[in-house]
């Protein structure tokens, strides 16, 4: 198999403690080459110096593992660091030391990436510190480590393509995924209601559960959904989500009103979005599609960011939004985390972070 057996040093070792600083051992991920994550990442030792004056240094608490962090180890990314490079798009660590300049953060704070591209994946870095942004303390670290990506999108998605508004039907497919999740309890806290559809599977009844303890309206699987345009009882959607494609993202749009929008973020199934004519036709529908880091890019010190932030950050302290089933791995076992974040049938049912507090 392609596990390799490491002995890792999980935690800071202070080599220098003279008049110009520390320096600090860590350890981190590292791929010197695109491929197959479990044959090209492995982990490293580093010595970082002390800080310049512009500069912190991070020590990493939690991070979580994307399917996008996933895909730019493989290189099918539209973003491709520089090799080598540290996979991890998202994380939350803590100021341990500041640099002279340095006046908007200072030990003990805690940070998330503002930038498309940090490597979160290493216990401890050393970062210039405009390209990281100051979050509260007091919320899970499961939740704002994974702020930006997930939560982020499924708030654009909700508010940007068509006016919704209390009461208004929301329809998405891979309605379990962590942004799926997302909708679901974004759309209830704003009074929209959701029709969500997921994959069938043995514990069918269990997940149709745990989706309407978040807040989900309906839960149909992908043959159930081939009924609902016969029942008169269920609302007709004005916005569809698709992370699929295929044929369930046709099924998705025969089910939007008149005149409603499909947005696509995604592609699990790798097949393309295929539209009838005759929805162009007849019901005018809209395709759109989203892309957050995009977004993120284009609105960096925009108000509008300020003011999501500050919602979903509200949202997540008030248990109004939580992260999705979750395990820990430590750094020494990425590999578990790789290899089920990998899996295309997607039913491992929990989302994994890398745990460096261990």
């Amino acid at each position: 198999m392609f596990y390799h057996q490491f002995k890792l040093c999980t935690y800071i070792s202070l080599l220098d403690t003279s008049a110009r600083g520390f320096s600090y051992l860590a350890n981190k991920l590292v791929y010197n080459q695109h491929g197959t994550p479990l044959r090209v990442v492995t982990v490293e030792n580093e010595t970082l110096n002390s800080v310049q004056k512009h500069e912190v240094v991070v020590k990493m608490l939690v991070a979580p593992v994307n399917p996008a962090d996933i895909n730019t180890i493989q290189g099918v990314y539209p973003i491709k660091p520089t090799l080598p490079a540290v996979p991890g798009f998202e994380g939350v660590g803590e100021v341990v030391e500041v640099g002279s300049d340095v006046s908007s953060l200072a030990v003990g704070d805690h940070v998330i990436p503002d930038t498309q591209h940090l490597g979160t994946w290493r216990n401890y870095g050393k970062f210039n510190h405009d390209v990281l942004m100051k979050v509260p303390k007091d919320i899970a670290l499961t939740e704002i480590s994974g702020i930006t990506s997930n939560p982020c999108t499924a708030y654009r998605m909700l508010k940007d393509y068509n006016s919704l508004s209390p009461g208004d039907v929301v329809i998405q497919n891979g309605a379990n995924s962590a942004c799926g999740q997302n909708v679901i309890q974004i759309a209830r806290h704003w009074g929209l209601k959701t029709i969500n559809i997921v994959r069938n599977r043995d514990d069918i009844d269990k997940l149709k559960s745990y989706l309407k303890s978040l807040g989900a309206d309906y839960v149909f699987t992908e043959e159930e959904l081939r009924n609902i345009s016969r029942d008169a009882s269920i609302p007709k959607p004005k916005l569809a989500l698709n992370c699929v494609g295929g044929n369930s993202a046709t099924n998705l749009l025969r089910t939007l009103v008149s005149k409603g929008v499909m947005v696509t973020y995604g592609g699990m199934s790798r097949e393309p979005v295929q539209i009838p004519t005759s929805a162009f036709i007849f019901k005018d529908i809209t395709l759109r599609g989203h892309w957050m880091t995009r977004w993120q890019k284009e609105n960096k010190e925009s108000a509008e960011r300020k003011s999501m932030m500050n919602e979903l950050t509200e949202m997540m302290r008030t248990g109004k939004l939580a992260a999705p089933a979750h395990k820990f791995v430590t750094l020494k076992n990425f590999q578990e985390a790789l290899m089920n974040t990998m899996s295309i049938q997607g039913k491992s049912g929990v989302k994994y972070y890398i745990d460096f507090r261990q």
